[in-house]
């Protein structure tokens, strides 16, 4: 039986500023370069304020991908708590006009903490670096996952990102029981290397336990087996998951499922802003996986999309996906 939803996210609700700035914005600031970092609300108002011109765009890391999944045609739903404000209401907005499912009940105009977002300093390389403002999206909890949407979905994806809340570890818990009782398959985004250091004991146990398919980098993929060693890693995961996806900056993505494994060409662009090019790699990947492809042929997709995203600025796909795959001979 044809299930509703190809793809259904969990992760952060959040509306991403984008800055261009220097490395010496970034060292005055104490902001470490390429990273993602948690601030408070004062930070980010001081923050906010030194920053130049900027760009507010919807963001959240697994929100890219179903948006981009969703940009393809895909049967997608997303699960991430905005306030009912302003920047709430842009990132349902911008979810909803991208195709994807959002049915998050906003948490009310005199909840304590304001609809999330993300400070997204972009350096001349290309490289960002990330002030994340949970607010609210912090707060997800079980009370926010429908049972039912989870057991209509073929995969769920989860946001390493999401670890960070208190009751964010039980609300993923009852995801995966639900997805998984209906025979649904589950995903994971390790998300940053420091997010891995607060939370790699919940991380193992979910990658040894629950996970059908594993998202990386390299620097992720190193921190998560503690081993300077990427084959070691690499063949490591490939033991307790069954498909293994490794994005390698311009070295490409190696694939791992079935005993074999892969290297998937990175496609040569000029990086604009970096952001978003694992959330699209992964959403690359998965409507591939979901349309019939083999791991090889969607970890290409995801390159593709990818190569999209950080030719410009924002993390979502501007030009047609399926037309660059059609470019690429990928369909």
């Amino acid at each position: 039986m044809t299930k509703k939803y190809q793809v259904v996210g969990i992760g952060n609700a959040l509306v991403d500023v984008l800055c261009h700035t220097d490395d010496a914005f970034l060292t005055e600031n104490g902001i470490g370069k390429g990273t993602m970092q948690l601030i408070d609300r004062n930070r980010a108002v001081d923050l906010y304020g030194r920053m130049g011109p900027s760009v507010e765009v919807s963001g959240g890391s697994a929100a890219n991908t179903i948006a981009g999944i969703a940009a393809l045609g895909g049967r997608t739903a997303y699960v991430g708590k905005v306030k009912d404000d302003q920047l709430g209401a842009i990132f349902a907005h911008d979810l909803r006009a991208q195709g994807a499912d959002y049915a998050v009940p906003p948490a009310p105009q005199d909840a304590g903490a304001e609809t999330g977002r993300c400070m997204v300093l972009v350096t001349p390389d290309g490289e960002r670096s990330m002030s994340t403002y949970l607010g609210v999206s912090e707060h997800l909890g079980p009370e926010d996952i429908d049972a039912t949407m989870m057991a209509e979905a073929e995969w769920l994806y989860l946001e390493g990102y999401r670890f960070d809340g208190p009751e964010s570890h039980a609300a993923f818990e009852r995801a995966i029981a639900s997805c998984r009782s209906a025979g649904g398959k589950v995903a994971l985004t390790l998300s940053d290397p420091f997010c891995i250091q607060r939370h790699r004991d919940a991380f193992r146990r979910m990658i040894v336990d629950d996970l059908d398919l594993l998202f990386c980098n390299r620097a992720e993929m190193l921190e998560i087996y503690g081993t300077p060693d990427l084959d070691a890693a690499l063949g490591q995961a490939a033991r307790e998951v069954e498909t293994v996806v490794c994005t390698d900056s311009e070295n490409g993505a190696h694939v791992l499922a079935g005993g074999e494994r892969w290297l998937a060409p990175a496609v040569p662009t000029q990086i604009v802003d970096a952001t978003g090019a694992g959330d699209l790699f992964a959403a690359g990947f998965l409507w591939g996986v979901t349309h019939g492809h083999g791991p090889m042929t969607a970890a290409e997709m995801g390159n593709v999309a990818a190569s999209e995203v950080i030719g410009h600025i924002g993390a979502r796909p501007e030009a047609d996906l399926m037309q660059l795959y059609r470019t690429h001979g990928l369909v």
